[in-house]
């Protein structure tokens, strides 16, 4: 579906391949891309892309008097490709820089791999092509070598072995992959992170990253203007960051083997980065209320208990695992109908904490949900937050970016009233992972909570600002440069869907005994994935909830996807289940 927020894409592909494509598809896009490389490179993208003579020879570079003859680019087609000379067979990693005249072996060694990377780009984005090509895990282990040996491997397979993991990696921007709520690439978001990765720095000290120290600073105290807090005061940091067991009879079998088979199959969603946000907005609520915890331990607080809803991210009791409050000391408020919380009984069980001796320190709220994608009711929350004087956070990882909407961001009304806020730009802004933001409202306070003021990294004594010097209020020391990537991607200038469904096969339409019914409906979902994953067309996550059995839930956050794309997951659904 196009998108109609900040970054969208125009019009779907050509699907019948007849060659008169528009502009706007990611074919087309790639094709005038490849046209701005040059080398073989751009060579390499124009004999992929099937490009006509004509294109072809107007981006052939323009050769000088001292160049060497080009060979042939090895497309396999009559075309006026060139590449320079490269063998990879007889070179090891040691050839390469830093090693004495080994700028042009890494400069060859270098475009090859961007060469590959460049080619799997304008894959994920070709709609003829599998989202996934699925293998068993033992099948997988068996079909390449994937030891680690003791002796080193020649470039030439090096490339080999990048070529093989991209073959069977998952096109998570393929337009018809639905499966998780972190999908779609974006160019820009690329592009920053391959420079991010190419600067190698740690974001621990302004003297090492001085520019994206920076950036993260400018960046932060926007989003908390965005959030609603005076002037974007306050404070932040970017946070670091599928099981399954199946019947393989299932796949090709009768409907009577089906229905008989106890098997289920298993997949856990994506956590990266907005775990770790919730759990740094329970080590300061804690330590907002008790902050002799961080000398003392728990042995010096009163038995702390902490509330989210029945429908939340399970990262809020991992965090009350992690910081020894303990799992049972997380109380799940009941959800309605649409997913939300329900304020009077979140106020009810508050009440009833305390009548036990327990105090309640911290409310997690969320701002949609993993499932359901549904926004609790801030301002009610809020308001039981003030009156019982309990750090409100928001888990804004999914539903967070709605705050960029016009339209839609008063699903958050309420969300300044916060003391903290989860915000993935990940997910919905399409920025590559892992990009996860805690902001909380107090400023000063993560330091205060954080710090250990380790002398070989934090000297007083500086000569600039020590405010810049941000990794003493991370609960880690080295951190990745997560930041660059949505700041760039800002500068360059999407409402989320999730869809929640059944699908009723031929054999449970009819059936009129109801428990029968959701027994039978509970173990289609599992098959049908299943003989998804194996044909590899498009892929959708699934899952239980509550008292409802297995259904399919559809996750529409990438930009390339269209309507034709999720007319195509529907008939296949129904083409793969059309035998249960």
């Amino acid at each position: 579906m196009a998108s109609h927020g900040f970054w969208f894409t125009q019009g779907g592909e050509n699907p019948a391949g007849n060659g008169s494509q528009s502009p706007n598809t990611p074919r087309a896009w790639c094709q005038a891309a490849a046209q701005k490389f040059t080398g073989g490179i751009g060579s390499k993208l124009c004999a992929l892309l099937n490009v006509g003579e004509a294109e072809k020879a107007s981006q052939a570079p323009v050769k000088t008097g001292d160049e060497s003859p080009a060979e042939n680019c090895g497309c396999n087609k009559p075309c006026d490709c060139s590449k320079a000379p490269a063998c990879f067979s007889d070179l090891y990693s040691t050839d390469l820089l830093p090693a004495l005249d080994g700028d042009a072996k890494t400069m060859n060694f270098l475009q090859e791999v961007v060469d590959i990377l460049l080619a799997y780009i304008v894959e994920s984005f070709d709609r003829s092509t599998k989202v996934i090509d699925f293998h068993y895990p033992n099948e997988l282990l068996q079909r390449n070598n994937w030891e680690l040996s003791d002796e080193p491997e020649t470039l030439d397979d090096i490339l080999i072995s990048c070529r093989a993991t991209l073959k069977y990696a998952i096109k998570t921007a393929h337009p018809r992959y639905f499966n998780q709520l972190s999908t779609g690439l974006d160019m820009v978001g690329l592009a920053a992170d391959w420079l991010t990765s190419t600067a190698n720095t740690n974001m621990f000290t302004y003297e090492v990253a001085p520019v994206f120290v920076l950036l993260e600073y400018v960046t932060l105290k926007k989003m908390r203007e965005i959030i609603g807090w005076q002037d974007g005061r306050g404070d932040g940091i970017f946070s670091p960051g599928k099981a399954a067991t199946e019947c393989e009879a299932c796949f090709n079998s009768s409907s009577e083997h089906f229905w008989s088979c106890s098997m289920s199959v298993g997949v856990s969603d994506d956590t990266q980065g907005g775990a770790i946000s919730n759990m740094y907005a329970m080590l300061l609520a804690r330590y907002k209320m008790f902050p002799e915890v961080k000398e003392k331990g728990m042995s010096s607080a009163p038995r702390l208990v902490a509330f989210t809803s029945e429908h939340s991210h399970f990262s809020i009791k991992k965090g009350a695992a992690a910081l020894g409050i303990g799992t049972e000391s997380v109380i799940c408020i009941k959800a309605d109908e649409r997913g939300k919380m329900i304020p009077s009984d979140l106020e009810r069980r508050i009440i009833e904490a305390k009548q036990k001796g327990c105090v309640p320190f911290f409310v997690s709220a969320t701002a949609g949900t993993t499932v359901y994608g549904a926004f609790d009711p801030l301002i009610a929350i809020a308001d039981i937050c003030k009156k019982h004087d309990v750090w409100m956070h928001v888990d804004g990882a999914w539903g967070g970016s709605l705050l960029m909407s016009r339209k839609h961001r008063w699903k958050l009304n309420g969300v300044e009233r916060a003391n903290s806020m989860t915000w993935n730009p990940h997910k919905m802004m399409a920025v590559p992972l892992q990009c996860s933001a805690l902001l909380v409202r107090e400023e000063g306070l993560m330091q205060s909570c954080n710090q250990m003021q380790a002398c070989y990294l934090f000297q007083q004594d500086k000569h600039y600002d020590l405010s810049y010097d941000t990794g003493d209020k991370a609960l880690q020391c080295g951190r990745h440069v997560d930041i660059f990537k949505l700041w760039l991607m800002w500068r360059a200038k999407p409402q989320h869907t999730n869809v929640c469904f059944w699908y009723l096969p031929p054999g449970v339409r009819s059936l009129e005994d109801k428990v029968e019914k959701m027994k039978r409906l509970h173990k289609v979902a599992p098959v049908i994935k299943a003989r998804m994953m194996e044909y590899g067309t498009t892929m959708v996550s699934y899952q239980p909830q509550g008292d409802k059995v297995n259904f399919f839930r559809m996750v529409i956050s990438n930009p390339a996807a269209s309507f034709e794309d999720i007319d195509f997951l529907i008939e296949e659904i129904e083409r793969l289940g059309q035998d249960l």
